[in-house]
């Protein structure tokens, strides 16, 4: 015998939302990426940018550098709430793994592996300023949600 199912009345399911306006003005894309997909986009990203300095700048480390900065910026934007404070951690990898394409190394792997090295001792100065832009941009969105989670009954 088949099983009567009931419709709760209108009052209780709330009204059927149609399609709403249409939003005005520009949206920007606000992805919410896990601990892992903030670290993942952040040393794929910096692969890519270290190739594309490779090919077009003729591996400029400062290029380099100032290609590194809006990185660590969407990274702590985008990863999501919970997982906020794995984004500097993420980032010196990202930095590293993108001085691959970008260092000197005419001597083989052992060659690459040196102009990494020398790369990470001649740019930190990129390094730090990246990873603190990072830490701070955390901090105030971590802040803000522990704020937020407070004010909630």
């Amino acid at each position: 015998m088949p099983v009567a199912t009931r419709r709760a009345p209108e009052a209780v399911r709330g009204p059927v939302d149609g399609p709403g306006p249409a939003p005005t003005g520009r949206r920007f894309p606000n992805p919410r990426l896990t601990g892992l997909g903030g670290g993942l986009f952040c040393v794929a990203a910096m692969l890519l940018l270290g190739a594309l300095d490779a090919l077009l700048f003729g591996s400029s480390l400062i290029a380099y550098g100032v290609l590194f900065l809006p990185v660590c910026v969407l990274t702590a934007l985008w990863v999501r709430p919970g997982d906020l404070l794995t984004a500097p951690v993420a980032l010196p990898i990202a930095f590293g793994a993108g001085l691959f394409p970008v260092a000197d190394g005419t001597a083989g792997f052992l060659g690459s592996l040196m102009g990494v090295f020398t790369g990470l001792a001649t740019q930190a100065g990129w390094l730090y300023g990246g990873t603190l832009i990072a830490g701070v941009t955390v901090l105030v969105r971590r802040v803000r949600w522990v704020r937020s989670r407070r004010r909630r009954p």
